[in-house]
């Protein structure tokens, strides 16, 4: 069994309701993030969502501060990004996937991006959603975040990532078993 399947249902109704809080507060000071979209929709749709709001915790417990940035309107689903100022606090200091991870002889970090995000049920940023992410204001000016890396890299055994530096948002290439202090991961999710 998941991490994920045993523990979404342990969330008690007072931590929905600390949660709720923290969306709605961040909702309301970031109205530039989600301009046309109201609050009181997106509490009813969270609230139909139960595995999702689990998914929102997790992002909120790991640092991500995950606010709505967009709605898919063919669909009706609000996304959620990761708008920390800086990567994740509690997403850092990890490899780029599962398989880095096992090709660490020594060393090895505590995990890989893309396993925390499987098992916190969310997707990582891809390139575009970045660099969509970075208009909303200025992510990563100290860190950085690995972000979806296109297969023809990986295979390669690269991944990618980003930063904001110099009033410009950059996209690297790093080993794919690398991991440093100041570099997580953002993800984000549809509800």
């Amino acid at each position: 069994m998941s991490k994920r399947s045993t523990a979404k249902d342990h969330l008690s109704p007072e931590r929905l309701q600390q949660l709720l809080a923290a969306l709605k507060g961040r909702f309301e000071k970031n109205m530039n993030r989600h301009q046309g979209v109201e609050w009181n929709k997106v509490q009813a749709r969270l609230e139909d969502n139960r595995e999702k709001l689990w998914s929102l915790n997790e992002m909120e417990r790991t640092g991500g501060e995950p606010d709505v940035v967009g709605l898919d309107k063919k669909t009706g689903e609000y996304i959620f990004y990761d708008c920390s100022q800086e990567s994740p606090k509690d997403r850092r200091s990890v490899c780029y996937d599962d398989e880095a991870l096992g090709s660490r002889k020594e060393h090895k970090p505590k995990a890989s991006a893309i396993g925390m995000a499987t098992d916190m049920g969310i997707e990582i940023l891809n390139e575009e959603q970045y660099r969509e992410l970075q208009t909303l204001g200025k992510f990563d000016s100290k860190t950085s975040s690995w972000i979806k890396t296109p297969p023809d890299i990986r295979k390669l055994g690269g991944a990618i990532f980003g930063d904001f530096r110099y009033g410009h948002v950059f996209v690297y290439h790093n080993g794919a078993d690398s991991y440093y202090a100041a570099r997580g991961f953002r993800g984000w999710l549809r509800v």
